[in-house]
């Protein structure tokens, strides 16, 4: 059996067992606070001016991912701005995509 006060490899071991335990609670901490954040970009996309219902936002280890189709670039370049505002200090990735809503510069053919 060791001597805590003789034996320099066990409060070692406490200060890392230590450090382990804080990282562990920094982590589930920071992860609620991302979901936190999260929730709150997705009320402010569903209540302010862009009213965005069909953009997703989820939570992929530290990155936060947009996807979705919204009506124009203006639409997306808003929600870009609003994401990262929110999520300042985070990795965020956009698979948003601009629905091409233009009228056709040629008649359809059909066969």
């Amino acid at each position: 059996m060791t001597d805590p006060v003789t034996d320099p490899v066990e409060p070692r071991a406490a200060a890392s067992a230590a450090a382990a335990e804080h990282h562990a609670a920094s982590s589930a901490a920071g992860a609620e606070n991302i979901e936190y954040r999260v929730a709150h970009l997705r009320e402010r996309l569903a209540a302010e001016e862009l009213g965005e219902l069909g953009v997703r936002v989820e939570v992929r280890g530290r990155m936060v991912v947009l996807t979705g189709t919204v009506p124009s670039a203006q639409c997306r370049d808003v929600l870009l701005r609003t994401a990262r505002q929110e999520l300042a200090e985070l990795a965020v990735h956009s698979d948003v995509v601009v629905a091409e809503n233009t009228s056709p510069d040629h008649a359809e053919e059909l066969p």
